[in-house]
């Protein structure tokens, strides 16, 4: 048996038929995987040939997993470890069964190995064989379904039938063999059945990333566009596996070519020999002509020839670790490439190939990139092991190291390599001296890899950049980095995207800066080397232990640009002493811009503290103010979090003239240095501070954080006069009682989640902003109904977030006007006790992203903002109950989040377009005029039963409307009895009787035969008149729920208008079933027709329906197929997942073009 370890030391070719893996052993595990099987399987690692092996044991009867499926169909041999067992796994035989189906379709080689039984055993089914095959009959016998019984047996049979056809193909005998000759016998003959040389050197990939890049590079590579010539950068940091992915490519597809190069490690050939670049040239020219002009030697001169060249031929050309645009232009030029033609660069520059002259002219190559991003946990862990043991598994004893070391290298594959055999043979304790010692400096070798991007880099300020994130800023918000650093001489904007460009830097979903660890270690390494053991003499000072010694040993000089100490980050029983430290210590560095001290007990004045800091972060501060001394005159950004400041004041106390500049701060007296300069400040978790004021004297402030401040009373008027504020969170801080910022003009992003207590009243108030009116359950908001007065309460015009969750907001209390608030897009309303959507929120003109997620009162959500892209309502499965879902037609597409109860509205409603509502609420006359007649019983029945929701309720039988059709589903096996035609299986044939009353539809009717307990899948349904030529393929808009029962019966009524069928039509009816994403068992039992005629009462009960567009019968002419056929398919609001249920609502149908493509990717 085996299972997907995703290990490709790549050898294949790929004809036709894709092939990802060389071998696929099948054995059976508990007679060979600790034994013969992965002696075996290490031998053709080690040979680089790509081998998969699954490792996991499974139970007898159950299905053979996709991924096997999937890796014997992408295995160009398979080697089938017959042993004693091995015909007592289904697996194992449903494997055998497969891989001589891919032997007979695609010419699989497959290599048959006896170990220790008998070839005439296996052929007669004698000895453990037959035995085998006896205890799979009498399971036959002992199931009781009938199907499952007709299945085991036709298994069977197959089974047997597979294990004549492998005994009597050569194998390979393991009778009187030693174990050791015996697999170099096995390793050898797979070589030579393959055509693979046994000293070819091949890239050994691990990883999911990797299988799935080979995949796309190999379908891009024959995709077969003869028409124009093909460029593929893949971008990545170096050591992350680029050039191997390009290596692998290259030997699986350069026989497919006229002529084919690869031209590996250019830029380091470039850089170390003289004149590199034109023997480059000369390589890859004489790859693709032949031909070698010794007497050139000019690099210009050579390109042209080189443009010559490609131009006549289609070639495959791989350019790996191009560094410069004078590299790509002299080996590629700037003409025409011929047409078929693949061009492969791996760079550590995403721009590189756009700046690339090739691009230039009028007919360009067609371009794409892809990026490599390393391995998971998992994968790495396999990828060391390799290196490290020779397995995939940790050895004994070595897990908790081996796992620490992968943490370290986060998924790297050359640093796994490296250190892999760096530590083979060594003993654990060297393992944990080894991790400990890359913590303080990384390996040099490692290193030297990842610098050569950083050696690229032009610019000083770049360069710089690099090193102040490297130290301090990963992890950071990329707005807030470049407001501070903007101030440091460093042009952080452009400087970013360089460095993002390199691969040395990323952005993070949430805007924060990432850095891969063995980057930022390797950046940290060059400030190291500055002066290796004399901490003080380097710019900066990032490791908090030698931050400490240097402060408390006085030994700070004005090298010190940049210093970082974090008491808490210190093993403070290796200390020595006092803890506090001096003030004075910090006197002599003049040019410190960035400082970080935080939970520092500093002694002494703060008269001689640096007067140039930009950053200043003090978490823990434990004075109850500001001393007024501390220099802020060119502060931008100041960190107090988690201080036991009282009242932060920018405001003057003195009744006396105070010269220019003085101000006050906190409860202090005068103040002879500035804050003008301030853009940031940071006060959250500070749990003592009552008051913020004085904000006239801090002109420049963009960004205002005090969050979690419980005791937080009141934010100064005077913040109004903070015109540049552009964010405000107050998360939090739940005694607030007034907040006036409605004349702020700026103001884009406003966070009061969580500002509820009992006894919290917020106000905010002034002029022509959106007024609100709310409890204090919020920032803005009374506690409960009966308690609390209303205020009125103003926001800034401005806004484009908002976040007013987790306040105990009810619908009743819920602001009844954000009309003036036509600039906000997001919303986040989460955790609120609402009932209904408030009405406010539905005329935002703007709204784009609303969040409504653990509003678990929440039954109903109707007529959200049109403009609404984003939508989420997640929940706690135990609570929400949504019944009625209402959207407008004109609603544009969205992005609906939500949980598997939301497969299950029980009302849900597109004006016009569908209408879902519980057929007890259908009314009785209705239901005549459809001509179901006598479901009573069934109108009260549970749709399902709902046991995932954790619910007491589940909703009721449903009634389905769309394009004129009305559907229901309940369960049962038998049809009603006014269903006429009836016919076993999924489709049935009839002709229309003459009557002489008016036919006005049909009832459709079928029993499905359905998993207990699982997916229902609603059927496609088409109806095709073929006397008129006329067919109707019906989609459901909700097609699947959760129901319990072994039948379902599925009930649709057709409405048709008066020429769709006629007496002496012949009708046929066919279903369509989809795919069941957990178990595809479902299928048709049995289906019928019932005619249903004019009754001759005058009231027509659905008039309300026959009054919508897209009906049949009305206007289809949006939904007609090429064909002439028509879809009725308005697409699924939810498309769910296992892990993460969401999708895509579009309240129109889908386009022409969509509603075939879609129709061909569920037919």
């Amino acid at each position: 048996m085996s299972n997907c370890t995703d290990v490709i030391p790549v050898s294949s070719s790929i004809h036709d038929h894709s092939y990802i893996y060389d071998v696929f052993l099948s054995f059976r595990g508990a007679d060979t995987r600790n034994g013969f099987t992965d002696h075996l399987y290490n031998s053709l690692v080690d040979a680089r040939i790509n081998t998969f092996l699954d490792d996991e044991e499974i139970e007898t009867g159950e299905p053979l997993k996709p991924e096997l499926e999937s890796a014997i169909k992408s295995s160009r041999a398979s080697i089938i470890v017959l042993s004693e067992n091995y015909a007592s796994s289904t697996w194992c035989l449903d494997e055998l069964v497969l891989i001589l189906e891919q032997n007979t379709k695609f010419n699989q080689t497959v290599i048959p190995i006896f170990y220790h039984v008998e070839p005439t055993n296996v052929r007669k089914q004698q000895s453990s064989f037959g035995e085998a095959m006896a205890e799979h009959k009498k399971r036959m016998r002992e199931e009781r379904d009938e199907v499952k019984r007709i299945v085991w047996g036709q298994k069977i049979a197959s089974w047997k039938k597979a294990l004549r056809i492998v005994a009597d193909l050569k194998g390979l005998d393991a009778k009187d063999r030693k174990e050791k000759e015996f697999i170099e016998d096995v390793v050898t003959n797979i070589h030579r059945r393959l055509g693979v040389p046994l000293n070819s050197k091949r890239p050994l990939l691990v990883g999911r990333e990797y299988i799935k890049e080979v995949r796309s590079i190999s379908s891009w590579l024959t995709d077969e566009s003869c028409h124009s010539a093909d460029i593929l950068t893949i971008v990545g940091m170096g050591g992350i596996g680029k050039t191997s992915v390009a290596k692998y490519v290259f030997m699986l597809h350069s026989s497919k070519f006229q002529k084919s190069s690869f031209i590996e490690g250019i830029n380091t050939k470039c850089s170390e020999k003289y004149n590199g670049l034109l023997k480059l040239q000369k390589q890859l020219h004489g790859d693709i002509s032949k031909k070698i002009y010794l007497q050139v030697n000019d690099v210009s001169e050579y390109t042209s020839k080189i443009e010559n060249a490609l131009a006549r031929k289609m070639v495959f050309i791989v350019l790996d670790d191009i560094h410069s645009l004078d590299q790509l232009d002299a080996l590629l030029g700037n003409k025409c490439f011929h047409p078929g033609s693949k061009i492969i660069i791996t760079t550590k520059d995403a721009s590189l190939t756009e700046r690339c002259s090739l691009f230039n002219p009028q007919v360009q190559p067609k371009h794409k990139k892809t990026s490599l991003n390393g391995l998971s946990k998992s994968e790495s862990l396999v990828l060391l092991c390799i290196h490290a043991f020779k397995s995939q598994k940790p050895k004994e004893g070595y897990k908790v190291v081996s796992e620490n070391l992968v943490k370290y290298c986060e998924g790297h594959p050359l640093a796994l390599e490296v250190l892999g055999k760096a530590l083979q043979k060594r003993d654990v304790a060297y393992w944990e001296e080894c991790i400990n010692g890359l913590e303080k400096e990384p390996r040099s070798d490692i290193n030297k890899v990842l610098k050569v991007s950083f050696d690229a880099l032009s610019l000083k300020n770049d360069r710089e950049l690099f090193k102040h994130i490297a130290c301090f800023f990963v992890g950071v918000d990329r707005d807030l980095t470049e407001t501070i650093l903007n101030e440091c001489d460093i042009n952080t904007r452009s400087g970013i995207t360089n460095l993002i460009e390199r691969c040395l830097l990323r952005i993070g979903w949430d805007n924060k800066l990432m850095m891969h660890q063995l980057v930022q270690e390797m950046g940290r390494d060059l400030v190291r080397q500055e002066s290796p053991n004399k901490p003080w003499k380097r710019s900066r000072l990032w490791c908090h232990e030698e931050s400490f010694k240097v402060l408390k040993q006085n030994k700070a000089t004005e090298n010190i640009i940049g210093l970082a100490l974090d008491m808490k980050m210190l093993d403070k029983k290796k200390l020595r002493g006092s803890l506090e430290l001096k003030t004075d210590s910090l006197s002599k560095m003049d040019d410190l811009m960035l400082l970080q001290l935080n939970f520092v007990q500093l002694k002494g004045s703060f008269e001689k503290f640096p007067e140039d800091l930009k950053w200043l972060c003090l978490h823990g501060f434990p004075l109850e103010s500001i001393p007024l001394e501390l220099s802020m005159e060119y502060l931008v950004a100041l960190d107090m979090s988690y201080s036991n400041i009282v009242s932060f004041g920018m405001s003057y106390t003195n009744t006396e003239p105070l010269e220019t500049g003085q101000k006050l701060i906190g409860s202090c007296s005068k103040d002879k240095r500035l804050l003008g300069s301030l853009k940031i400040l940071d006060l959250s978790f500070c749990q003592q501070l009552h008051s913020l004021g004085g904000f006239i004297e801090a002109p420049a402030l963009q960004r205002l954080i005090v969050k979690n401040c419980t005791n937080l009373t009141e934010v100064c008027e005077s913040v109004e006069q903070c015109v540049e504020l552009v964010h405000i969170d107050l998360s939090y801080c739940n005694k607030l009682k007034k907040l006036s910022i409605s004349k702020l003009k700026k103001v884009k992003t406003l966070l009061l989640e969580g500002c509820n207590s009992d006894e919290s009243q917020t106000e905010m108030s002034d002029m022509n902003s959106s007024y609100i009116s709310l409890n204090s359950s919020y920032a803005i908001m009374e506690a409960t109904p009966s308690d609390f007065k209303f205020f009125e309460i103003s926001l800034p015009n401005s806004l484009i977030f908002l976040t007013l969750a987790n306040n105990n907001l009810s619908y009743e209390s819920f602001p009844m006007d954000m009309s003036s608030l036509s600039m906000l897009e997001e919303l986040h309303l989460d955790n609120n006790p609402i009932v209904s959507m408030p009405k406010c929120v539905r005329s935002l003109p703007r709204l784009k992203v609303l969040s409504m997620r653990y509003c678990d009162k929440l039954i109903s959500i109707e007529h959200p903002p049109p403009t609404l892209t984003n939508f989420s309502i997640e929940h706690s499965l135990k609570h929400l109950e949504v019944r009625k879902i209402k959207f407008d037609p004109q609603m544009s597409e969205l992005n609906f989040y939500g949980g598997w109860k939301t497969l299950e509205p029980w009302s849900f409603e597109i004006d016009g377009m569908v209408k879902i509502q519980p057929l007890v609420d259908v009314e009785e006359k209705v239901l005549n005029s459809l001509g179901w007649k006598n479901l009573g019983s069934i109108k009260e029945r549970p749709l399902g039963t709902c046991y995932f929701t954790g619910s007491n309720t589940s909703p009721k039988t449903q009634m389905h409307y769309e394009f004129g059709i009305f559907s229901t589903f309940y369960e049962g096996k038998e049809m009603p009895e006014w269903i006429e035609f009836r016919t076993d299986g999924p489709s049935i044939s009839f002709t229309i009787p003459s009557s002489v009353k008016k036919l006005c539809g049909l009832n459709f009717c079928c029993v499905e035969m359905h998993p207990l307990y699982n997916l229902f899948m609603l059927p496609i349904i088409k109806v095709s008149n073929t006397t008129k030529d006329r067919s109707w393929i019906y989609d459901h808009y909700v097609d699947r729920f959760e129901l319990g029962g072994k039948h379902i019966n599925f009930l649709s009524h057709w409405m048709f208008g008066p020429n769709e069928m006629e007496s002496d039509d012949e009708i046929t009816i066919m279903i369509k079933q989809i795919p069941n994403p957990v178990c595809n068992t479902q299928r048709t039992k049995n289906c019928g027709v019932g005619l249903v005629y004019e009754d001759g009462v005058i009231e027509d009960a659905l008039h309300y329906y026959k009054s919508w567009n897209h009906i049949i019968g009305g206007d289809l002419s949006g939904f007609q197929l090429a064909t002439g056929e028509h879809l009725l398919y308005n697409m699924r609001f939810m498309n769910s997942t296992n892990t993460s249920p969401f999708g895509t609502l579009i309240a129109h149908g889908a386009s022409f073009k969509g509603r075939q493509d879609v129709m061909k990717q569920r037919s």
